[in-house]
């Protein structure tokens, strides 16, 4: 929330459920643990009024675990339980595969084109890959071939950090 602080946003944290009820005109879904947050916001009664408020046009921010939260398919070969579903939310028509770039140490930044914008510096931490993408989804960035941030609707989404990016 910092970084919306900076761009002149008047910002709070979502921590329960009456929270929602203070109003917003954009929810940001930050980096993170995707498994930790998608189970707090199932314990703390968020995940499904969140959910709503996304489906019902809610312009939509999201970064890294925030990406993982929104797709449609988590492409993850790892034991499938109650903590790591095959998708959270299921609101934006593209699959994910958790850590594709590495571990924490793997992380990397490089200099790419995002939206027409040349020379964008995308930072990526522990960053998930988009494998798949559906039919009206726009690709506005991408890395070796693969995209890396992606709208749809009310959703901006992204694999990288752009909130590390000078040019954010």
């Amino acid at each position: 929330s910092a970084y919306w602080r900076k761009k002149g946003a008047d910002t709070f944290e979502v921590r329960q459920l009456a929270d929602l009820g203070r109003g917003m005109d954009l929810l940001a879904l930050p980096g993170g643990e995707s498994t930790v947050q998608g189970k707090l916001l199932k314990d703390l009664g968020l995940f499904d009024p969140i959910k709503k408020l996304i489906e019902g046009g809610l312009p939509v921010f999201a970064t890294c675990a925030g990406l993982i939260l929104l797709a449609e398919r988590i492409d993850d070969p790892g034991r499938r339980d109650d903590t790591r579903p095959e998708k959270w939310f299921g609101v934006l028509p593209v699959a994910v595969k958790r850590n594709a770039y590495g571990r924490q140490l793997g992380s990397f930044t490089t200099i790419g084109k995002w939206d027409g914008i040349p020379d964008t510096t995308m930072t990526f931490i522990r960053a998930p890959s988009i494998t798949a993408v559906s039919d009206g989804v726009e690709v506005l960035s991408t890395f070796d071939g693969q995209p890396t941030s992606v709208r749809w609707r009310n959703i901006t989404a992204f694999t990288w950090h752009p909130e590390l990016s000078a040019t954010a």
